[in-house]
């Protein structure tokens, strides 16, 4: 998706809400909007920061700024990638607050991301389980599993105005990026569909990209998103594609069973007129789908080539 026009409010202080104020990080990208947003939760008495985001002099300075004289109780890390934590030591150094939240994660992998990759430097001084909180004079932020977009991603309720900050596991500008070995599509489905059954929750934070201010339908969308993918990745290997795309298969070819295809293959006729440059990042979204059916037992696979059971 396209950037919105400049200019973007990087380094302001902006107030979504009484007990929220946004700071956005200078690392606009194609994979992160116009960057990275970091949360504050709280009050003079006593804050949280939510995703500190990249170890950059002009965010933090832009941070501490923001966070004035005001006590730090935490700082909670949605997930590890490096868009996101590297911040987290620097500002508990400056500040003396705990780094609370979601547990350290490092995998390596030589296929293209999609994504940030891990922050080694990550240490947390606390781990939260699904359903631990932390709170101070006015508010609490309590922890959501919801693995799929990493293993150790957790989303973060404010009990007081039912607003979750969802981190990368939901945003409004793009659906989630999940990327195998570490991302699972079936566990991001899987907690979509936790997500979808709170029904108290009014609106969305997202680490990237604009407030969800409609949490339930987007979810719900995005659910239905994925299902037609596996149902499209599910027909497509049933029935075989051409071996190149944007061709016609003759009667024959036609009548003929798949003998498997592999995901190069798939990724054409699935992404049609989606820039070639971004044909591999598009084939580990069709991964990750394919992982998952294969652990259902939808789907078998013999080296590259994968088939229907």
């Amino acid at each position: 998706m396209a950037l919105p026009d400049q200019p973007w409010p990087t380094g302001d202080v902006e107030r979504p809400e009484p007990l929220v104020a946004r700071v956005l990080a200078p690392n606009a990208s194609p994979f992160t909007y116009t960057g990275t947003q970091t949360y504050l939760v709280g009050s003079e008495d006593g804050l949280a920061v939510i995703d500190p985001g990249p170890d950059d002099k002009q965010h933090i300075a832009a941070l501490l700024a923001a966070i004035g004289d005001a006590e730090i109780v935490a700082i909670m890390c949605t997930h590890t990638h490096r868009d996101h934590s590297p911040a987290a030591a620097p500002l508990a150094e400056a500040t003396g607050a705990p780094i609370v939240g979601c547990g350290p994660l490092v995998i390596n992998t030589d296929e293209p991301r999609l994504d940030a990759a891990f922050d080694r430097t990550y240490a947390p001084d606390r781990v939260l389980a699904d359903g631990e909180s932390v709170s101070a004079p006015g508010w609490t932020l309590t922890a959501i599993a919801t693995p799929g977009h990493t293993s150790n991603h957790l989303c973060f309720a404010l009990e007081e105005s039912g607003a979750v900050f969802t981190g990368d596991h939901v945003m409004g500008w793009s659906t989630s990026i999940i990327v195998p070995p570490d991302g699972d599509m079936g566990h991001y489905l899987e907690s979509l569909a936790l997500l979808y059954e709170r029904k108290q929750d009014k609106v969305y934070y997202p680490a990237h990209g604009p407030a969800v201010t409609k949490p339930h339908q987007l979810v719900r969308s995005t659910l239905g998103h994925r299902r037609a993918r596996e149902k499209q990745i599910g027909k497509l290997l049933a029935g075989g594609v051409p071996a190149k795309a944007g061709t016609s298969r003759s009667k024959s070819q036609r009548s003929q069973p798949s003998l498997g295809l592999t995901i190069e293959d798939l990724v054409p006729v699935m992404y049609k007129g989606l820039d070639e440059r971004m044909w591999p990042a598009a084939g580990l979204s069709v991964k990750a789908h394919l992982l998952d059916m294969e652990r259902r037992g939808i789907v078998s696979r013999s080296g590259d080539i994968w088939q229907t059971i």
